[in-house]
């Protein structure tokens, strides 16, 4: 990282309240366990890796891969013909500790094929590098795999055809923590209109992991005040992962 670049994460660091850094060697710990690359090779001296958790973590590649199979140019409900460029499957660790989930594609993710990756997406690549982890560590899907027309918020219908293959990419992924980014997102996993502002924050057991709704890095951008209460979501993140 060069000097610019830390010059930047330090800024964005103070944004969302973190008061300094420690020598603590604990504190630089990763929060989950050591980066394990999406496309992992067989193990060698040098890497010491377990023949076991290499074939499990390819096994679980492989796994994803056949849901996206599954899902092909998808015609099930209307999206299709509603202007969507390409499915938005999912990106990152199929052995990730923690996923992220967010709503449905927006106009970048739509022409990439990759989820977050206009500005919301780079606020939320500098949100999980807040806790000592990088892109590559984690899982990132949305609800919803084609872009609404006008970014509007998917219909029950919609959700209806889709939702069930986000529930098979996270019983392949076996997540410690989900975070949920946004209202709607955390409303539709969790069955509830509660407001985001009341139920950011809180843990709730889901499908074997541990769930925590926070803001949309898109509501970050048009509230940065915001983004201490994200900090605080992320620092309960971090301490699920270590006690998972």
């Amino acid at each position: 990282m060069d000097r610019d670049q830390l010059k930047q994460h330090l800024t964005f660091a103070g944004e969302l309240g973190v008061a300094g850094v420690s020598r603590d060697p604990e504190w630089r710990r990763r929060s989950a366990s050591p980066r394990r690359s999406p496309d992992p090779q067989p193990p060698t001296r040098t890497t010491g890796a377990p023949p076991s958790a290499v074939s499990f973590s390819r096994n679980q590649a492989e796994a994803l891969a056949a849901v996206r199979d599954d899902i092909g140019d998808c015609t099930r409900c209307k999206l299709h013909a509603l202007g969507r460029t390409q499915i938005v499957f999912g990106v990152g660790n199929p052995d990730a500790d923690l996923m992220f989930v967010g709503e449905a594609p927006g106009g970048d993710e739509d022409v990439q094929g990759i989820p977050f990756v206009g500005r919301a997406g780079q606020l939320l690549t500098k949100i999980i590098e807040a806790i000592d982890l990088a892109r590559d560590d984690v899982y990132i899907a949305n609800v919803i795999k084609c872009r609404p027309p006008g970014n509007r918020n998917p219909e029950p219908d919609e959700i209806a055809q889709c939702e069930p293959f986000l529930f098979r990419q996270i019983e392949i992924i076996k997540p410690k923590v989900i975070v949920t980014l946004g209202k709607f997102a955390a409303q539709t996993l969790l069955g509830t209109d509660a407001p985001i502002s009341r139920i950011r924050g809180r843990v709730f057991d889901y499908r074997g992991a541990k769930l925590v709704p926070t803001f949309h890095p898109a509501f970050l951008l048009r509230n940065p005040a915001a983004k201490r209460e994200v900090w605080e979501d992320m620092k309960l993140v971090r301490r699920l992962l270590r006690e998972g």
